[in-house]
């Protein structure tokens, strides 16, 4: 019977490793979308506009600029200092 128990325990703590890894993957999918969501929804729109056989350069020059937006952001070196400066608004 000891064996048993064993093996149930050992089940449960893969099944919490495989719930803490997947969290971990969410949480940075969570961050490259708030870097990267704007340019992708924006180059997804000019697509869909080719695709219907309109322009898309709004949605390219759209796309270009969040792109840049998120370089700056993603190159802007943050601190504690920052954070307090943000968030006193």
């Amino acid at each position: 019977m000891s064996g048993l128990s064993i093996t149930r325990r050992q089940d449960g703590q893969g099944m919490t490793e495989y719930i803490v890894i997947v969290a971990l993957i969410a949480v940075a999918a969570i961050a490259v979308y708030q870097f990267f969501g704007q340019t992708i929804r924006s180059q997804t729109a000019g697509i869909a506009k080719e695709v219907a056989g309109q322009s898309a350069a709004t949605s390219i020059g759209n796309s270009q600029t969040a792109a840049g937006n998120a370089e700056t952001e993603g190159t802007t070196k943050k601190g504690l200092d920052k954070y307090q400066n943000d968030n006193s608004r």
